[in-house]
């Protein structure tokens, strides 16, 4: 009333005050009017610090600060709410003197006021409908202070999520994808949906978007949803669609996101695709072959139609088709279609051969020297390579055989590979057994110590046996040395020291004959070598014909000098019996002591005789090379020519 007063008096400012006491006879004092002049500073106006504003978080505790301070002289203050179109209405009341707290009866704010001894009020567990005008009023005995404060009351709101969401899209179709839904946010919140992390706008015919607020009344809460119908192509397969709430916060615009989801897009089938399954590239005969068709529509197709070469009607299948053991006539195109024939595709499978044939094959038995023809003829679907191996050896040629020996016997094998084709090759073995019946020839060779070397060199196949006797007693002598076996080809070998002359016989024996060959060998122990080498080849030659010519000689002087003599001893008296042995020797008067020669054809020792006599008788022809070695012959000329002395 001061106040008024003086305001009154002075004339310079026009106030309405209007007074209210609560039951316990307080005063209060609001102001309605306001100072007509912005820079009156008068003490008798009311103090205004102008508009104070608190944000608060739906739920805690709202803090109003009387940000005037609290002046020395302060009687009591109290806190007033401002409802619209409506008179203020008190709710906290302190007593400065009497340092006592009244909380006026306001059902609203029953149990969650607190107003602290600078004033401050605190309201408990905010709620929507705290968001109002508060007013901080202290009295003084002079003057009374106002300070307005403004509460606003925030909530975010859940985190969106996609309801109801359709099962598949379809192209070509529009259709309700789902709802994006955020609940129980202040003040309401505006919902945006998103495909792939683009936002989605409105597109007539293909993207509908509708928004709905809705207000709890007993909370004063927003559940903002948005609806969403979507006509989708092929592309927009797995595309992930999602969408978030943007609300205002104590701190200013926030956004909060949904889970993205992924919605099945069906789509017709516009291409056919065959493929032809084979554990290998390529495809040989014996294989399996699978063949599998598929559709590019979402769905595929779960059922085909699979053509075979050279068949017109289908056979109806799951997407597999299969073929087992293939052989080269599966070679060719195969189809795969739609059950209603609108499309199809075809591939070409190739199935890959090859074939041998080799002339003679198996186990063959062929005599030495016969001739054979050999083939090995390929038929494949590629070019093929072929090669020989002969006892497992790769050979560089083909075989050919004109005139078969023993080391032509083997087992010879063909093969044949395709190198495209992984796995594919062929071969076939020939056996050649070559057979032939015994041959010998024999050798001997003198060493030291009186000893000779015969040696028995045989071929022919099967093996043949081998066995050595003497001439005379027949006994088998044992103590032989054999070669190996190579070829068809071997040796038996006997060292033998003979007394006296004897003739060794080398007995080959097979199951295709019996062959026998002998050979005289003295006991004379001058060395001699049937088989010189070739470095003394000639040089054994030349000596040879010296010391024949030096026979020769002498025998045709000493036929001479008996022609004279026998001449004169005609003419003077009969011949003498010596002279007339001599010149006529009986068939029987040679000695078998006067060193019998070797003959290789086996020839007796009486042969030998008469072949010396007939040596005497014709001048003209040559002594035989069978006779032996030449110490040999010079014994037996000496003792020819005793019965002439």
């Amino acid at each position: 009333m001061l106040c008024a007063e003086k305001a009154r008096s002075q004339k310079r400012g026009l106030f309405e005050y209007v007074p209210s006491a609560s039951q316990d006879q307080a005063l209060s004092f609001e102001r309605y009017a306001v100072c007509k002049e912005s820079n009156i500073n008068h003490s008798g106006c009311l103090k205004s610090l102008g508009l104070y504003t608190v944000n608060a978080v739906y739920g805690d505790t709202i803090v109003m600060p009387c940000s005037q301070g609290v002046p020395t002289d302060l009687m009591f203050g109290k806190w007033k709410y401002e409802p619209e179109n409506n008179s203020p209405v008190f709710i906290a009341f302190r007593s400065e003197t009497k340092k006592k707290v009244q909380y006026d009866d306001v059902a609203e704010y029953k149990g969650r006021l607190s107003l602290s001894e600078n004033y401050t009020l605190s309201i408990k567990n905010a709620r929507i409908s705290d968001e109002r005008r508060f007013v901080c009023m202290l009295v003084t005995e002079d003057n009374v202070y106002e300070e307005p404060t403004v509460v606003k009351v925030y909530k975010q709101p859940s985190q969106p999520e996609i309801i109801h969401p359709a099962d598949f899209l379809e192209t070509e179709k529009l259709k309700m994808l789902g709802e994006c839904i955020a609940r129980d946010s202040y003040p309401d919140g505006n919902i945006t949906w998103y495909k792939n992390g683009n936002i989605l706008q409105p597109v007539e015919g293909a993207v509908v978007m509708s928004l709905q607020k809705v207000v709890n009344q007993s909370t004063g809460l927003f559940t903002t949803t948005s609806s969403l119908q979507f006509m989708p192509t092929k592309k927009d397969a797995n595309a992930q669609f999602a969408c978030s709430v943007t609300y205002y916060g104590p701190s200013g615009q926030e956004k909060i996101p949904s889970e993205p989801v992924v919605f099945d897009v069906h789509y017709p089938t516009e291409k056919v695709t065959i493929k032809v399954l084979s554990q290998r590239n390529t495809i040989k005969e014996g294989d399996n072959i699978t063949l599998k068709c598929s559709g590019n529509g979402n769905p595929p197709p779960q059922e085909f139609l699979f053509y075979t070469p050279g068949e017109s009607e289908g056979i109806r299948s799951s997407d597999t088709y299969i073929m087992t053991d293939v052989r080269r006539n599966a070679t060719g195109e195969y189809k795969c279609s739609l059950i209603d024939r609108s499309m199809e595709d075809s591939a070409t499978i190739t199935v890959h051969y090859l074939d041998l044939s080799l002339t003679p094959s198996g186990e063959v038995i062929k005599q030495i020297g016969e001739a054979l023809p050999v083939s090995c003829n390929i038929s494949s679907s590629r070019n093929a390579t072929v090669f020989w191996i002969k006892d497992n050896t790769r050979m560089q040629t083909s075989p050919s055989f004109s005139s078969l020996q023993y080391q032509d016997a083997g087992n010879y094998i063909c093969e044949t590979t395709l190198q495209e084709v992984e796995g594919l090759k062929k071969r076939k073995t020939l056996t050649l057994i070559v057979e032939g019946k015994p041959k010998i020839r024999m050798t001997k060779k003198t060493g030291a110590n009186k000893s000779k070397t015969i040696v028995c060199h045989v071929e022919g196949f099967p093996k043949p046996a081998v066995q050595w006797t003497t001439t005379g007693s027949g006994s088998i002598i044992n103590q032989t040395e054999e070669t190996n076996y190579v070829n068809g080809k071997f040796s038996s070998k006997i060292v033998i020291s003979p007394e006296e002359n004897v003739t060794l016989t080398c007995i080959a024996e097979n199951q295709l004959e019996r062959t026998v060959t002998s050979m005289n060998v003295s006991a004379i122990s001058i060395p001699e070598n049937d088989e010189p080498n070739d470095g003394n080849r000639e040089k054994v030659n030349d000596q040879a014909k010296l010391i024949v010519g030096i026979v020769v000689g002498l025998l045709l002087a000493a036929m001479v000098a008996g022609i004279i003599y026998w001449v004169y001893v005609k003419k003077s008296k009969p011949l003498p019996r010596t002279v007339s042995h001599f010149l006529n020797p009986p068939s029987n008067s040679y000695s078998p002591n006067l060193c019998p020669q070797s003959d290789v054809n086996g020839k007796s020792e009486k042969a030998a005789a008469q072949n010396f006599q007939t040596l005497v008788r014709t001048p003209s022809k040559h002594v035989n090379k069978d006779l032996g070695n030449i110490e040999e012959n010079k014994k037996l000329e000496e003792n020819n020519h005793k019965p002439e002395a």
